[in-house]
């Protein structure tokens, strides 16, 4: 059977690591299995690369992104769409608190929904990426960066960074300095690549996400800046399974890949800050089913 060339990449990487990854300490305690530098290059025009062994959560990728693309750091814009992916890190920090009255992790959350103030002040998760995207220092680096590309494709600046070394220590307190630490698009033949660093990659539970994130992203910047995609590379400086991933990894290594998904966007978004979630549409996605990890925090 034909093996999509993006899951060919990825299960790649879950063997190679399994088969040649040295056991570390980190900082959750958990343990890992890990490499140091690989790459994966991943062509965009043959379907989306959304993972098909197992299932992934899209709609809460869309949302991370428009959330990040909107500057914001706060998670009640996620907690509002049912997006629960970043809820352990305040929470965590809520606990440290004298406000804290042994809520459970499901009460802050809903203390998030419910109560604006209470929001504003424990849901903040400091200058992380949609800060440092959209006001690096002052800079917009997204916003510059789609008008140099229609200004000046063949610049060798197209390059985002979230890493703030001013910044690292304030992100930190509030959960984690920026895994996805920098982005660069490249324009050749009529098409929008972009090559992203990632310092630190949870594989089974995160490099899924990253894929289809800056799948995504590219595939928008593309449609504002009138080109068709080309392909999304991903360098990684500590790639690693979480020992108590082993066993999900290897389940995962069993399972046939399917056919790749479609992304559809509206075609009338031409500025990349207009885009909603309903511009955004997956067809044809039909994964196995998802395999439960927990989250090293």
């Amino acid at each position: 059977m034909y093996t999509p060339y993006s899951m060919k990449e990825y299960l790649s990487l879950l063997s190679h690591i399994l088969q040649n990854g040295q056991k570390k300490d980190d900082r959750t305690g958990t343990g890992t299995l890990s490499v140091f530098g690989y790459q994966m290059r991943i062509p965009l025009d043959r379907g989306f690369p959304l993972l098909t062994t197992k299932k992934v959560f899209m709609r809460g990728i869309t949302h991370e992104l428009l959330w990040f693309i909107a500057g914001d750091t706060n998670i009640k814009y996620l907690v509002d769409h049912g997006v629960n992916i970043w809820n352990e890190w305040p929470y965590k920090n809520y606990t440290k608190s004298s406000d804290y009255k042994s809520e459970t992790l499901e009460e802050f959350v809903e203390k998030i929904r419910t109560d604006d103030s209470f929001a504003k002040k424990w849901g903040e998760l400091g200058p992380v990426y949609g800060r440092q995207w959209r006001n690096f220092g002052g800079v917009d680096q997204l916003k510059w960066v789609v008008d140099e590309i229609k200004r000046n494709p063949n610049s060798r600046r197209l390059i985002v960074s979230a890493w703030n070394p001013v910044e690292v220590e304030e992100m930190a307190k509030a959960g984690l300095p920026p895994c996805h630490t920098l982005f660069q698009f490249y324009v050749s033949n009529g098409k929008l690549s972009c090559q992203l660093y990632q310092r630190s990659a949870d594989v089974f539970l995160g490099v899924p996400f990253n894929i289809a994130s800056y799948a995504l992203l590219t595939s928008l910047v593309a449609q504002v800046t009138n080109y068709e995609v080309g392909d999304f590379v991903h360098t990684f400086g500590d790639a690693h399974l979480y020992l108590n991933h082993i066993d999900q990894a290897k389940e995962q290594l069993t399972r046939e890949p399917k056919a790749l998904p479609q992304l559809k966007l509206n075609p009338d978004r031409k500025d990349l800050f207009a885009f909603t979630f309903g511009d955004i549409e997956i067809l044809n996605y039909d994964p196995h089913p998802a395999i439960k990890a927990p989250i090293a925090i």
